[in-house]
């Protein structure tokens, strides 16, 4: 069977009103995140007494720790509506101007990989996100003249995947700053359950826990892999999910039980076998298993760093004593060293 690609975000068309059924519609329904989610009603509860518009808000974590879900979840509670959107689509000055003026008051905008705005952009942004006003140039050369437009009082949304790549005047306008982690194996436990109740599928305990605990601590990858496991259920058993499936199921999808696939695999057994271990340079690493450096470097890296099966040293990438047991393999001591003298 084909491997199933893990960091896949996007949702078949088919599967998209289930992806939908899955999500929290209130902060009681949304699990982990607790001290987040606990703040967050606050803010919400203090600005629908008040009458105001809730304060700009930045979410910024890891993909599919539930940052859209949360932005869903704040419109629902004050009560508002909500306008969905990502930085690559708004190019042009005006597509942002078009959103804005059609807000009603109090309503919440969310924009998508925030980080990815183009400046032009964001520097109306600024404005609009202090004053709620917006100045658009009309014509060009010596007819040109300045438009000021105001605007509803509304909430900005802004999430991202890299913080680091936003700039300091936007990062500071934002009133509510929100970091999400990854879930521990409880929380996620309980998501898999609460998610088979709703797509009606009888699971056990240890099958739950068995899928929470290759999920990489991410709830969009546990959600994605019960679907899976439920299809194997229904075809190759008898439609309800226990560990004996669960397992089967996982180690055709080329998920091992520390929820690395095929590429991690691959990347750990190529520093292990080629480049006797490490440290070795990340262009190399990337060239010997035929991947780009820069998507080596934001999407597989992360999580065999945080899992303790790799590490960065100042003279490059270097495979831990973790990875070698789990792939099996003895650490050879080299016989010779290479050396300047």
């Amino acid at each position: 069977m084909g491997s199933f690609d893990i960091r896949n975000g996007s949702v078949p068309d088919g599967e998209k009103e289930l992806e939908k059924a899955l999500r929290p519609l209130s902060f009681g329904d949304f699990r982990g995140q607790k001290k987040i989610v606990e703040n967050l009603e606050i803010f919400v509860q203090a600005a629908k007494m008040r009458g105001e518009s809730l304060d700009h808000v930045l979410l910024h974590g890891p993909p599919g720790l539930g940052k859209t879900t949360l932005s869903a979840i704040i419109a629902n509670k004050l009560g508002v509506g909500i306008k969905i959107t990502s930085g690559p689509v708004l190019d042009k000055p005006g597509d942002l101007a078009g959103l804005l003026t059609n807000l009603e008051p109090n309503d919440v905008l969310f924009i998508d990989e925030i980080h990815r705005l183009s400046p032009i952009v964001e520097e109306y942004l600024y404005s609009a996100m202090e004053d709620f006003k917006i100045d658009i140039m009309i014509d060009k050369g010596p007819a040109a003249r300045s438009v000021q437009i105001q605007l509803s009082p509304f909430t900005l949304i802004g999430a991202t995947t890299r913080s680091g790549l936003l700039t300091a005047p936007l990062r500071a306008r934002f009133g509510i700053n929100s970091h999400l982690e990854y879930y521990d194996l409880d929380v996620l436990t309980g998501i898999v359950e609460r998610s088979a109740a709703i797509l009606r599928t009888k699971i056990t305990s240890q099958a739950s826990k068995e899928i929470a605990t290759r999920s990489r601590g991410t709830p969009r990858i546990a959600n994605a892999l019960l679907r899976r496991v439920r299809d194997f259920a229904m075809v190759k058993g008898n439609g309800v999910v226990d560990h004996e499936i669960t397992t089967y199921a996982l180690e055709a999808l080329n998920i091992d039980k520390f929820g690395l696939d095929d590429m991690d695999n691959k990347i750990l057994l190529t520093i292990i076998d080629k480049f006797k271990g490490g440290p070795v340079g990340l262009t190399t690493i990337a060239t010997a298993v035929s991947e780009d450096p820069g998507t080596l470097e934001e999407v597989y890296e992360p999580f065999l760093i945080k899992e303790g099966f790799l590490k960065r040293t100042p003279r490059g990438r270097e495979v831990t004593d973790l990875a070698y047991k789990h792939l099996r393999k003895d650490r050879r001591k080299d016989d010779w060293q290479a050396t300047l003298f």
